[in-house]
């Protein structure tokens, strides 16, 4: 499983806590997150709301940076190139003005806006985080997906009802799956984060191993504080950035959002129309197929070839039942011709999933099996239906950082794995480890289970 550090929207915004089921190098590349919804759950800390510092090197949030370095090994995430670079804060977001004045925005709203800003260091330690334990599949759809924010999203939907009727029409896209992202990203608008997306976006523009992503970030939130969509008040959120209930990045606005009710602003922060809007407008340019599901639970038979459960080995859906595959409900499929990809994250010991292209398309929304997955089965609750059929395998343990670790280095040493070892498993782990499965007769799933550690350990 993914470790929980991956970085978040729109290729590198907020950390989405569960990241469980990224493919490689996807979690330095995920596009929305979830750190104001879990702060610490899986991760071990909390960002905690913004204050002002008083100058070059100033900590900000609940917790102050720990002076170390960051535990990726980059250059600029090095404790003294943060100090050098956390010193020339100033001199670095005064240099972006001739940027910002390319983008339209006014000298006078550059100075107020960016007037009384300083680093906030502690977004380092977050920013490079490498958690030594993780939540498995299970729990975080448990964590998502309960009575409570059921019942909350049901409320929303009726209480919007006319918006979304209005967005739906319009766009295509399925009320349930909007409803889920507002219900998932920010547990319908009750945990959005509290940090200054101007401080967060500045200090990762100035400071760090991304300065490049996050300049396009800060000079676009400059941009749409110019405009007068948003106030800078509003504008508040998670340590990289992404506001609002479904939380957007800045760069995500611009792209994305919509003035839903016609009042010259693009509110999606406090504005249910717009908000209800622009995540719909979202998801349709990425591609929605108006009218489809995400996928479909199914029996996989015993036996079964796992190393064709893979994105890239995607086959119509009357191909996938002559190899044996049905709905966990024993309902037929409705358009055996639609193309799916079979997943199935908890190996052969738990439920499989055919994907179709909508589920791709909330891959493109953040870029995790994990997330995707909860958010298919969350809209699909909201609409009235039921819970998974099959059961996971609960008994099963997450690996430790330290075992992940130990794991793909006992790949290297057999020759399977070519990559550099890391803790973070991705889809050429998840290869490796399926080759070396096959290779001593068990089903090739590539679930890393402690298990299969001991069978490379040679125990």
């Amino acid at each position: 499983m993914q470790t929980m550090a991956g970085l978040a929207k729109r290729a590198g915004g907020a950390v989405i806590a569960a990241a469980l089921l990224l493919p490689a190098g996807a979690h330095a590349q995920a596009q929305n997150g979830l750190s104001n919804l879990f702060g610490g759950l899986f991760s071990g800390s909390n960002p905690g709301p913004a204050q002002p510092a008083p100058g070059p090197g100033a900590q900000t949030g609940a917790q102050p940076w720990s002076g170390e370095d960051g535990a990726s090994g980059h250059p600029l995430m090095t404790a003294a190139a943060i100090r050098e670079a956390a010193g020339n804060f100033n001199n670095c977001v005064a240099a972006m003005w001739p940027d910002a004045a390319r983008r339209g925005v006014t000298q006078e709203n550059f100075q107020r806006f960016t007037a009384g800003l300083s680093p906030d260091l502690r977004i380092m330690d977050l920013m490079d985080s490498q958690p030594e334990f993780t939540k498995s599949i299970w729990d975080y759809l448990d964590i998502l997906v309960n009575d409570n924010r059921l019942a909350k999203g049901r409320e929303v939907l009726a209480k919007y009802k006319a918006q979304f009727d209005a967005t739906e029409k319009a766009t295509g896209v399925d009320r349930y799956i909007i409803a889920s992202i507002w219900g998932i990203e920010s547990n319908y608008s009750t945990q959005m984060g509290d940090r200054s997306v101007l401080q967060s976006t500045a200090t990762l523009a100035c400071i760090g191993r991304r300065q490049a992503y996050f300049k396009d970030e800060f000079l676009s939130a400059l941009e749409i504080l110019n405009r007068g969509d948003l106030r800078p008040e509003q504008m508040r959120g998670s340590w990289a950035g992404a506001f609002g209930p479904t939380q957007f990045m800045p760069t995500a606005f611009k792209r994305f959002a919509v003035d839903g009710d016609g009042d010259g602003r693009r509110d999606v922060v406090d504005n249910p129309t717009d908000l209800i809007a622009s995540t719909a407008n979202n998801l349709k340019k990425d591609g929605w197929q108006p009218g489809q599901t995400w996928g479909f639970e199914v029996v996989v038979p015993e036996g079964f070839n796992y190393m064709l459960a893979d994105r890239a080995k995607a086959m119509p859906i009357a191909q996938w039942e002559k190899l044996g595959l049905r709905r966990a409900n024993n309902q037929p499929f409705p358009h055996s011709a639609e193309k799916a990809y079979l997943l199935a994250p908890a190996g052969a010991q738990g439920p499989g999933f055919l994907m179709l292209q909508n589920y791709r398309v909330i891959m493109k929304y953040n870029p995790a099996e994990a997330y995707a997955l909860a958010i298919g089965h969350f809209a699909d609750r909201l609409r009235g239906g039921p819970p998974f059929v099959q059961p996971w395998p609960r008994q099963e343990r997450e690996l430790s950082r330290t075992e992940r670790l130990e794991l793909q280095q006992l790949l290297v040493q057999r020759g399977f794995y070519k990559g550099t070892p890391d803790g973070q498993f991705g889809g050429r782990t998840r290869e490796a480890l399926r080759n070396f499965q096959a290779s001593i007769g068990v089903p090739a799933d590539g679930f890393a289970s402690s298990d299969v550690l001991d069978r490379l350990r040679g125990r």
